[in-house]
Order: structure tokens, then sequence, then C-alpha cells
């Protein structure tokens, strides 16, 4: 791909990403003054986390999502299904992964994307190593392949003896590679189906099947 083409598509996908975030905060306004609310009854404030990560090119910036943790809870970055920190309201949130959605405003100020890597907390990203220079060259996404395919992660953590190490050696590098893998097919269908199921499977997670998934995008693990 040239370097026109890629400035085009780049251009072509910032307006799409802002014309979409616009329109699902609009759509959306509603179902953000419900959740705001339940979660004002549930814990009190405040309704918004906001947490460091890492961005494209390694720019760190502040990611937003509704709160779904007891208000000034410490613990480990990552989280698991039994995790007593999540709230009521905060543990239906994240299984329909509804704290996602303020992740708009992300999008909006140009942060994030609608589709690419899941952007990392700094103490995970090594951006000495070429994997993570490749994966950091796309700007960040609020879903994507991976993210998709281990939408049941926290699961996965729970029933493991060490859930740090088994992300930090196991989950996150496949997750990576599965970034190069789905950025070197990409297309705008190809978005638009990970899209469509990211929503279905919010929408219904038990309906989740990631074999289905992987067939669907012929999920491919690349070393780089």
């Amino acid at each position: 791909m040239t370097n026109g083409s890629s400035c085009t598509t780049e251009i072509t996908g910032r307006f799409i990403d802002i014309i979409c975030a616009v329109a699902g905060l609009l759509l959306l306004a509603p179902l953000f003054a419900a959740l705001g609310l339940l979660i004002l009854i549930d814990d009190g404030p405040p309704v918004f986390f906001r947490q460091t990560r890492v961005g494209r090119n390694g720019k760190l910036f502040r990611i937003v999502k509704f709160r779904t943790m007891r208000a000034g809870a410490q613990g480990a970055m990552i989280t698991t299904a039994d995790d007593c920190r999540v709230t009521k309201v905060g543990e239906t949130l994240r299984r329909h992964k509804l704290d996602e959605v303020p992740q708009l405003f992300n999008i909006l100020i140009g942060d994030m994307s609608l589709v690419g890597p899941r952007p990392e907390v700094p103490d995970y990203v090594e951006l000495n190593t070429p994997l993570w220079r490749t994966v950091l060259k796309a700007r960040p996404g609020v879903t994507d392949l991976a993210t998709l395919l281990y939408r049941d992660e926290e699961r996965i953590l729970a029933d493991a003896s060490d859930p740090i190490t088994l992300y930090r050696e196991n989950i996150l590098p496949e997750k990576l590679r599965l970034n190069v893998g789905y950025h070197l097919s990409r297309s705008i269908w190809r978005d638009a189906k990970l899209i469509l199921l990211t929503i279905y499977y919010s929408l219904l997670p038990a309906r989740f099947n990631r074999s289905l998934i992987q067939r669907a995008f012929n999920a491919r693990i690349v070393d780089a």
C-alpha cells in the first residue's frame, strides 16, 4: 500500500469513527442517563472510571468507562469473574460490556477508534519489543478480534491459580499476535462484521461461541 492510499484510508476511517461516535452518543443518551443513575443508586459517585492506557505509538491517554467497582477499591489491574471489588450493577455492565460505551468520547477526541487493538495499562506494555511496536502502530479500539475471542477472559482468569501470570505470559501475547494477524487482512467489511458480532454477543452473552468466531474470521496468530 502506498503512502497516499494509506493516508486516504486513515482519513476515511477517522471520518467513519467520528460519525459513529456522534451518532452513538446521541442515540445512547437515554442509556447513559439510566446507567449513570443505577451506578449512583448502587454505590454512589463517581459514575465514570478513568485509567491511563497506552495508545498509538506509545502515547498515553485516559480511557473512560462506566465505573463497575466499589469506589476507592484497590487491587490487581486485571479483573476475574469472582472479583469482590465489582458492584452488583457493575457485574451486569461487565457481562454485557456496557461499561465500555463511554469510550465513544475517546473515539470522538481521537484517542481511540471503533476497531483496533485494545489499549493496555503501561505496566503490561513492553515498548522495546517488536510485537508491541507492531501493534502500537494502529490506533487502539473499543473492540478487536482478540477482545471478541476473549470476551470470557474474566472467567478464564478466575479458574487460574495465578491469574496475573496467566494473563501476562499467555493470554496477552496471544491477543497481540491475533491483532497482527487481523491487521494483515483487515477490511471495512471485516470491521463491520466484527462490530456486529461484538454487539450481538454483548446483548446475548450466553450465546458466545469462540469456535464460531474463529471460523468466521479465519483467525490467524502471527509472530512479529
